[in-house]
Protein backbone atom coordinates (compact mmCIF):
# COMPACT_ATOMS: atom_id res chain seq x y z
CA UNK A 1 0.00 0.00 0.00
CA UNK A 2 1.00 3.41 -0.98
CA UNK A 3 2.19 5.30 1.93
CA UNK A 4 0.33 8.26 2.22
CA UNK A 5 1.84 11.82 1.67
CA UNK A 6 1.27 15.42 2.61
CA UNK A 7 0.52 16.04 -1.41
CA UNK A 8 -1.94 13.47 -0.72
CA UNK A 9 -3.42 15.62 1.96
CA UNK A 10 -3.40 19.27 0.00
CA UNK A 11 -4.82 17.25 -3.12
CA UNK A 12 -8.10 16.12 -0.80
CA UNK A 13 -8.20 19.60 1.14
CA UNK A 14 -7.68 22.04 -2.31
CA UNK A 15 -4.70 23.18 -0.72
CA UNK A 16 -0.64 23.72 -1.29
CA UNK A 17 1.74 21.53 0.34
CA UNK A 18 2.72 24.31 1.94
CA UNK A 19 -0.37 25.01 3.72
CA UNK A 20 -0.60 21.68 5.25
CA UNK A 21 2.92 21.63 6.54
CA UNK A 22 1.92 24.75 8.59
CA UNK A 23 -1.62 23.09 9.70
CA UNK A 24 -0.06 20.09 10.40
CA UNK A 25 2.93 21.66 12.29
CA UNK A 26 0.87 24.19 14.21
CA UNK A 27 2.40 27.25 12.51
CA UNK A 28 1.41 30.67 11.08
CA UNK A 29 0.72 30.61 7.84
CA UNK A 30 -3.13 29.47 7.17
CA UNK A 31 -6.00 30.43 8.61
CA UNK A 32 -8.13 28.72 11.73
CA UNK A 33 -10.70 27.73 8.88
CA UNK A 34 -7.88 25.98 6.79
CA UNK A 35 -5.85 24.43 9.62
CA UNK A 36 -9.09 22.58 11.57
CA UNK A 37 -10.19 21.49 8.01
CA UNK A 38 -7.05 20.16 6.60
CA UNK A 39 -6.43 18.28 10.35
CA UNK A 40 -9.73 16.91 10.14
CA UNK A 41 -8.99 15.99 6.20
CA UNK A 42 -5.69 14.51 7.46
CA UNK A 43 -7.21 12.37 9.90
CA UNK A 44 -10.14 11.22 8.34
CA UNK A 45 -7.26 9.60 5.84
CA UNK A 46 -5.28 8.26 8.29
CA UNK A 47 -2.48 10.27 8.69
CA UNK A 48 0.17 9.85 11.40
CA UNK A 49 3.22 11.79 11.61
CA UNK A 50 6.64 9.68 11.82
CA UNK A 51 8.38 9.87 14.93
CA UNK A 52 11.63 11.27 13.17
CA UNK A 53 9.21 14.18 11.95
CA UNK A 54 8.00 14.69 15.04
CA UNK A 55 11.32 15.32 16.71
CA UNK A 56 12.68 17.36 13.96
CA UNK A 57 9.56 20.08 14.56
CA UNK A 58 10.22 19.99 17.93
CA UNK A 59 13.26 21.26 17.12
CA UNK A 60 13.38 23.25 14.67
CA UNK A 61 15.86 26.03 14.18
CA UNK A 62 13.98 28.20 11.55
CA UNK A 63 16.18 28.19 8.50
CA UNK A 64 17.20 26.60 5.33
CA UNK A 65 20.65 25.77 4.15
CA UNK A 66 21.81 25.94 0.58
CA UNK A 67 25.39 25.36 -0.39
CA UNK A 68 26.68 26.54 -3.56
CA UNK A 69 30.12 24.75 -4.97
CA UNK A 70 31.01 27.66 -7.59
CA UNK A 71 33.32 30.76 -8.30
CA UNK A 72 31.78 33.36 -6.36
CA UNK A 73 32.54 35.68 -9.50
CA UNK A 74 30.38 33.00 -11.36
CA UNK A 75 27.43 32.81 -8.60
CA UNK A 76 27.31 36.95 -8.47
CA UNK A 77 26.96 37.29 -12.28
CA UNK A 78 24.43 33.92 -13.11
CA UNK A 79 20.43 34.81 -13.57
CA UNK A 80 20.03 31.14 -12.65
CA UNK A 81 20.82 31.24 -8.76
CA UNK A 82 18.86 34.88 -8.60
CA UNK A 83 15.52 33.18 -10.16
CA UNK A 84 16.35 29.88 -7.76
CA UNK A 85 16.53 31.88 -4.97
CA UNK A 86 13.77 34.48 -5.53
CA UNK A 87 11.81 31.10 -6.09
CA UNK A 88 12.88 29.89 -2.44
CA UNK A 89 12.21 33.48 -1.04
CA UNK A 90 8.73 33.26 -2.25
CA UNK A 91 7.83 29.92 -0.84
CA UNK A 92 9.00 30.96 2.53
CA UNK A 93 7.54 33.92 2.34
CA UNK A 94 4.31 32.51 3.97
CA UNK A 95 6.63 31.50 7.06
CA UNK A 96 8.60 34.47 8.59
CA UNK A 97 10.24 32.42 10.92
CA UNK A 98 11.87 30.49 8.40
CA UNK A 99 15.24 32.34 6.29
CA UNK A 100 17.36 30.68 4.21
CA UNK A 101 21.00 30.25 5.17
CA UNK A 102 23.38 30.78 1.62
CA UNK A 103 26.66 29.67 1.85
CA UNK A 104 29.31 29.48 -1.31
CA UNK A 105 32.13 26.78 -0.59
CA UNK A 106 35.16 26.06 -2.92
CA UNK A 107 35.08 22.77 -3.58
CA UNK A 108 33.08 19.53 -2.64
CA UNK A 109 34.84 18.45 0.71
CA UNK A 110 34.37 22.03 2.37
CA UNK A 111 30.55 21.81 1.26
CA UNK A 112 30.33 18.22 2.81
CA UNK A 113 32.03 19.55 6.09
CA UNK A 114 30.01 22.20 6.10
CA UNK A 115 26.44 20.18 6.02
CA UNK A 116 27.90 18.18 8.97
CA UNK A 117 28.48 21.28 10.96
CA UNK A 118 25.83 22.81 10.13
CA UNK A 119 23.67 19.53 11.77
CA UNK A 120 25.58 18.94 14.37
CA UNK A 121 24.88 22.67 15.38
CA UNK A 122 21.20 22.15 14.53
CA UNK A 123 22.17 25.81 12.40
CA UNK A 124 19.13 24.58 9.71
CA UNK A 125 16.07 22.12 9.79
CA UNK A 126 17.37 21.32 6.12
CA UNK A 127 19.26 21.89 2.84
CA UNK A 128 18.42 22.01 -0.65
CA UNK A 129 21.11 20.16 -2.48
CA UNK A 130 22.44 21.64 -6.29
CA UNK A 131 24.91 20.66 -9.17
CA UNK A 132 24.34 16.72 -8.95
CA UNK A 133 26.96 14.71 -10.01
CA UNK A 134 26.09 11.20 -11.75
CA UNK A 135 26.09 8.83 -8.41
CA UNK A 136 26.23 11.84 -6.23
CA UNK A 137 27.76 10.66 -3.12
CA UNK A 138 26.38 13.71 -0.61
CA UNK A 139 22.48 11.80 -0.95
CA UNK A 140 24.00 8.84 1.06
CA UNK A 141 26.21 11.10 3.28
CA UNK A 142 22.86 13.73 4.32
CA UNK A 143 20.69 10.27 4.68
CA UNK A 144 23.34 9.04 7.28
CA UNK A 145 24.06 11.81 9.02
CA UNK A 146 20.14 12.16 9.17
CA UNK A 147 19.73 15.88 7.23
CA UNK A 148 16.54 16.46 6.14
CA UNK A 149 17.19 17.58 2.17
CA UNK A 150 15.67 18.07 -1.54
CA UNK A 151 17.87 17.89 -4.57
CA UNK A 152 17.43 19.70 -7.67
CA UNK A 153 18.59 17.78 -10.69
CA UNK A 154 17.42 13.64 -12.37
CA UNK A 155 16.12 11.67 -9.55
CA UNK A 156 19.17 9.01 -8.58
CA UNK A 157 18.05 7.57 -5.60
CA UNK A 158 15.04 7.06 -3.30
CA UNK A 159 17.44 8.66 -0.31
CA UNK A 160 16.78 12.35 -1.14
CA UNK A 161 13.23 13.57 -2.94
CA UNK A 162 14.10 15.51 -6.23
CA UNK A 163 12.91 18.39 -8.11
CA UNK A 164 13.51 18.02 -11.70
CA UNK A 165 12.63 19.36 -15.32
CA UNK A 166 12.92 17.21 -18.25
CA UNK A 167 16.38 17.70 -20.14
CA UNK A 168 16.24 15.68 -23.15
CA UNK A 169 12.99 16.83 -24.68
CA UNK A 170 13.59 20.13 -25.16
CA UNK A 171 17.25 19.11 -26.49
CA UNK A 172 15.44 17.38 -29.16
CA UNK A 173 13.34 20.51 -29.47
CA UNK A 174 16.01 22.82 -29.75
CA UNK A 175 18.50 20.91 -32.51
CA UNK A 176 14.90 20.02 -34.05
CA UNK A 177 14.43 23.74 -34.75
CA UNK A 178 18.39 24.49 -35.24
CA UNK A 179 17.89 21.90 -37.92
CA UNK A 180 14.38 23.16 -39.75
CA UNK A 181 16.08 26.65 -40.04
CA UNK A 182 18.69 24.92 -42.30
CA UNK A 183 21.70 24.49 -40.03
CA UNK A 184 23.84 21.39 -40.52
CA UNK A 185 27.23 22.24 -38.28
CA UNK A 186 25.98 22.87 -34.91
CA UNK A 187 27.85 23.36 -31.88
CA UNK A 188 27.41 23.16 -27.94
CA UNK A 189 29.40 24.90 -25.22
CA UNK A 190 28.19 23.32 -22.17
CA UNK A 191 29.00 23.44 -18.87
CA UNK A 192 31.10 21.28 -16.83
CA UNK A 193 31.35 18.10 -17.50
CA UNK A 194 30.97 16.33 -13.68
CA UNK A 195 27.78 17.80 -13.75
CA UNK A 196 24.54 15.05 -14.24
CA UNK A 197 22.76 17.50 -15.77
CA UNK A 198 25.82 18.13 -18.76
CA UNK A 199 25.81 14.38 -19.26
CA UNK A 200 22.53 14.07 -19.84
CA UNK A 201 22.20 16.82 -22.08
CA UNK A 202 25.26 15.75 -23.70
CA UNK A 203 23.17 12.42 -24.46
CA UNK A 204 20.38 13.93 -26.06
CA UNK A 205 22.30 16.31 -27.93
CA UNK A 206 24.22 13.32 -29.25
CA UNK A 207 20.87 11.55 -30.60
CA UNK A 208 18.90 14.35 -31.71
CA UNK A 209 22.19 15.26 -33.98
CA UNK A 210 21.80 12.13 -35.43
CA UNK A 211 18.31 12.00 -35.92
CA UNK A 212 18.24 15.11 -38.25
CA UNK A 213 21.64 13.80 -39.77
CA UNK A 214 23.72 16.65 -39.34
CA UNK A 215 26.87 17.46 -41.22
CA UNK A 216 28.57 17.33 -38.22
CA UNK A 217 28.09 18.63 -33.94
CA UNK A 218 30.24 18.83 -31.44
CA UNK A 219 30.16 19.88 -27.45
CA UNK A 220 33.17 21.79 -25.84
CA UNK A 221 33.19 22.35 -22.17
CA UNK A 222 32.73 25.95 -20.28
CA UNK A 223 32.53 26.96 -16.91
CA UNK A 224 29.17 29.30 -16.67
CA UNK A 225 31.44 32.13 -16.63
CA UNK A 226 31.57 35.17 -20.48
CA UNK A 227 35.15 34.15 -20.10
CA UNK A 228 34.64 30.72 -20.53
CA UNK A 229 31.69 31.25 -23.24
CA UNK A 230 33.67 33.92 -25.30
CA UNK A 231 36.96 31.48 -25.34
CA UNK A 232 34.54 28.51 -26.55
CA UNK A 233 33.10 30.84 -29.10
CA UNK A 234 36.38 32.16 -30.56
CA UNK A 235 37.99 28.51 -31.00
CA UNK A 236 34.45 27.25 -32.92
CA UNK A 237 34.08 30.43 -34.80
CA UNK A 238 38.15 29.76 -36.09
CA UNK A 239 37.74 26.46 -37.61
CA UNK A 240 37.81 26.29 -41.36
CA UNK A 241 34.08 24.54 -41.60
CA UNK A 242 32.62 26.96 -38.64
CA UNK A 243 29.39 26.08 -36.82
CA UNK A 244 26.40 28.26 -37.96
CA UNK A 245 24.30 27.55 -34.60
CA UNK A 246 25.79 27.26 -30.88
CA UNK A 247 23.91 26.09 -27.70
CA UNK A 248 24.85 27.61 -24.85
CA UNK A 249 23.62 25.82 -21.31
CA UNK A 250 23.54 29.03 -19.96
CA UNK A 251 22.90 33.20 -20.41
CA UNK A 252 25.82 34.52 -19.40
CA UNK A 253 27.87 32.13 -21.61
CA UNK A 254 25.57 33.08 -24.69
CA UNK A 255 25.32 37.11 -24.50
CA UNK A 256 29.41 37.13 -24.31
CA UNK A 257 29.72 34.73 -27.33
CA UNK A 258 27.74 37.25 -29.22
CA UNK A 259 30.49 40.05 -28.41
CA UNK A 260 33.45 37.56 -29.38
CA UNK A 261 31.37 36.61 -32.66
CA UNK A 262 31.05 40.42 -33.29
CA UNK A 263 34.73 41.36 -32.79
CA UNK A 264 35.77 38.54 -35.07
CA UNK A 265 33.37 40.27 -37.74
CA UNK A 266 30.81 37.72 -37.59
CA UNK A 267 27.21 38.63 -37.12
CA UNK A 268 24.37 37.59 -35.01
CA UNK A 269 21.84 35.80 -36.17
CA UNK A 270 22.73 36.50 -40.30
CA UNK A 271 25.97 34.13 -40.45
CA UNK A 272 25.95 32.26 -36.91
CA UNK A 273 22.57 31.52 -34.37
CA UNK A 274 22.71 31.63 -30.98
CA UNK A 275 20.61 29.86 -28.45
CA UNK A 276 20.65 29.99 -24.26
CA UNK A 277 19.36 26.82 -22.13
CA UNK A 278 18.47 29.25 -19.75
CA UNK A 279 16.11 32.28 -19.91
CA UNK A 280 16.37 35.41 -18.20
CA UNK A 281 15.53 39.49 -18.13
CA UNK A 282 19.37 39.35 -19.77
CA UNK A 283 17.79 37.38 -22.93
CA UNK A 284 15.17 39.60 -23.78
CA UNK A 285 17.17 43.21 -23.27
CA UNK A 286 20.33 42.62 -25.78
CA UNK A 287 19.77 43.45 -29.33
CA UNK A 288 19.37 40.99 -31.17
CA UNK A 289 17.30 39.31 -28.63
CA UNK A 290 18.62 35.94 -27.75
CA UNK A 291 16.58 33.00 -28.26
CA UNK A 292 16.44 30.46 -25.47
CA UNK A 293 15.22 27.61 -23.18
CA UNK A 294 12.56 28.49 -19.94
CA UNK A 295 13.18 26.12 -17.64
CA UNK A 296 10.73 27.69 -15.10
CA UNK A 297 13.64 28.04 -12.65
CA UNK A 298 11.86 30.16 -9.79
CA UNK A 299 9.31 27.19 -9.77
CA UNK A 300 12.44 24.73 -8.98
CA UNK A 301 12.79 27.05 -5.86
CA UNK A 302 9.04 27.33 -5.15
CA UNK A 303 8.57 22.90 -5.43
CA UNK A 304 11.94 22.32 -3.46
CA UNK A 305 10.76 24.44 -0.71
CA UNK A 306 7.37 22.22 -0.99
CA UNK A 307 9.12 19.18 -1.23
CA UNK A 308 11.47 19.85 1.73
CA UNK A 309 8.26 21.04 4.23
CA UNK A 310 6.60 17.52 3.67
CA UNK A 311 9.47 15.83 4.28
CA UNK A 312 10.17 17.77 8.06
CA UNK A 313 6.38 17.04 8.27
CA UNK A 314 6.23 13.39 7.67
CA UNK A 315 9.74 12.56 7.19
CA UNK A 316 9.33 11.85 3.46
CA UNK A 317 8.22 13.19 -0.17
CA UNK A 318 7.86 11.99 -3.60
CA UNK A 319 10.29 13.03 -6.65
CA UNK A 320 8.40 16.22 -8.07
CA UNK A 321 8.72 17.56 -11.63
CA UNK A 322 8.43 21.10 -13.10
CA UNK A 323 6.64 22.25 -16.16
CA UNK A 324 7.98 21.33 -19.03
CA UNK A 325 10.32 23.90 -20.44
CA UNK A 326 9.59 26.32 -23.22
CA UNK A 327 11.47 27.26 -25.98
CA UNK A 328 11.46 30.67 -26.74
CA UNK A 329 12.61 31.89 -30.28
CA UNK A 330 13.77 35.22 -30.54
CA UNK A 331 15.90 37.30 -32.84
CA UNK A 332 19.49 35.67 -32.33
CA UNK A 333 18.64 32.78 -34.68
CA UNK A 334 17.28 32.84 -37.81
CA UNK A 335 17.97 30.92 -41.56
CA UNK A 336 21.53 29.13 -41.72
CA UNK A 337 23.81 31.48 -43.95
CA UNK A 338 23.99 29.62 -47.47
Amino acid sequence: MKRLTIADIADAAGVSTGAVSYALNGKPGVSAATRERVLRIADSMGWRPSTAARALTRSRSGAIGLIVDRPAQVLGIEPFFMQLVSGIEAALRADPSTALMLAVTDDRDAEIETYRRWWAERRVDGVIVVDLHENDSRAGLLAEIGLPAVALGHPQSAEVPCVWSDDEGPMAEVVGYLAALGHRRIARVAGPAQFSHTLRRNEAFARAAETHQLEWSKTLYGDYSGESGARETRRLLSERNRATAIIFDNDVMALAAMAAAQEMGISVPEQLSVLSWDDSALCRLVRPAVTAVDRHITQHGVLAIETLNEVLAVGTAEHRRVPAPVLMPRASTAQAPN
